[in-house]
């Protein structure tokens, strides 16, 4: 299955578990995990991280860090590989995100459990992905100002294993993007 899957949703949505059991998954036999926050971590000198009120440096540099991802993630398409991306990537720039991904069959997923359930596993994790943002307030930029692509899942009493199993099951009908 030659194809690339962007997997979405706020910290502690379980992105990272989920892509890279995704991309370890038979239906990817020849897959890589394209993980997008790796490329804000190169910037070394400069980063301006985001904020409830971003700096037009901090928006240009997230844009430039999804332009990066995309690239990445058409470069080792053609090269054959299945890819699974993984990254927060919410608001207007997830539409952003899925324009700037050229290949096709494009699968976009957001993993959308409940805030419960996110300050569960935050709180069960030995790294603070909340140091100037609140769960709230992430979760609310998610349900509300996120265009509604692809398939959106519910993932606060699946496991990492259920939460693939129903991707794989119900991407072709609800999460894939069309030109």
């Amino acid at each position: 299955m030659r194809s690339i899957f962007l997997i979405t949703g706020i910290q502690a949505s379980g992105k990272s578990t989920v892509a890279g059991l995704l991309a370890e998954s038979a239906a990817l036999p020849r897959s890589v995990h394209v993980r997008g926050d790796v490329f804000r971590r190169m910037v070394v000198n400069g980063r301006e991280e985001m904020t409830a009120q971003p700096s037009a440096e901090a928006v240009a540099q997230l844009r430039l860090r999804h332009r990066l991802t995309a690239t990445v993630a058409d470069g080792y398409f053609g090269a054959g590989f299945g890819v699974v991306v993984q990254d927060v990537i919410i608001g207007p720039h997830l539409a952003e995100m899925v324009a700037a991904i050229e290949s096709r069959p494009l699968y976009v997923v957001v993993l959308a459990p409940s805030v419960a359930a996110v300050a569960a596993r935050e709180a069960a994790r030995s790294k603070d992905a909340y140091g100037i943002w609140t769960i709230e307030a992430l979760d609310r930029t998610l349900r509300t100002e996120t265009p509604r692509l692809g398939l959106w899942l519910d993932t606060s009493d699946l496991t990492p294993e259920e939460t693939v199993a129903q991707i794989l099951s119900k991407a072709e009908d609800e999460a894939r993007i069309y030109p």
